[in-house]
């Protein structure tokens, strides 16, 4: 069975401009572009994905072991009008954080758009509506002013200063409930 096939029984959503769906092992290329640009280097961190078949295993690894476990995970967000990839928003069950981590990403060509809270809001009423989530996370650094005004956009409230365990660096904690 490849990829996509076992793939297609989890949800894929469509806004106004943009197809969301599980990212996928096919999806390796596009993957590593992201996981190397400047943004994701400097806010989320080194993957270690330094070529296609590095973004192909770390979705394999890192993305559908989750998908097939919760039902959701990561997704690639792709622009309907051209089909091309543009970044990723996703529901993660990360490891010393407790609730579900809500995350985008997006190339950089792609920013300042519109893209990044349509796709995420999305994902957002899907983790309330589809997923049953009574309360969903997002993390980020202190000096991502762009991820933070995102979050307060989609209904996120600053909680708290936080470090995950074996981390050093200081996260800023948000959180919406269903009932917001």
């Amino acid at each position: 069975m490849d990829g996509n096939n076992k793939l297609e029984k989890f949800r894929s959503f469509e806004t106004e401009r943009l197809l969301i769906r599980p990212t996928q092992p096919e999806d390796g290329e596009f993957i590593y572009q992201l996981l190397n640009t400047p943004k994701w280097l400097k806010n989320i961190g080194n993957r270690k994905v330094y070529s296609e078949e590095d973004g192909r295993k770390y979705v394999l690894n890192k993305m559908t072991p989750q998908l097939e476990r919760l039902g959701f995970s990561n997704y690639t967000v792709i622009r309907k009008k051209d089909g091309v990839k543009i970044g990723t928003c996703g529901l993660y069950d990360r490891e010393g954080l407790e609730g579900v981590d809500i995350g985008f990403a997006f190339l950089p060509e792609f920013e300042k758009k519109g893209y990044a809270f349509e796709a995420s809001s999305c994902i957002k009423n899907a983790a309330f509506e589809e997923f049953d989530l009574s309360k969903i996370n997002a993390i980020t650094l202190k000096e991502n002013l762009d991820s933070q005004k995102l979050l307060e956009r989609l209904g996120l409230s600053f909680q708290e200063v936080i470090t995950l365990p074996g981390e050093s660096e200081e996260l800023m904690l948000y959180s919406v409930s269903r009932e917001n």
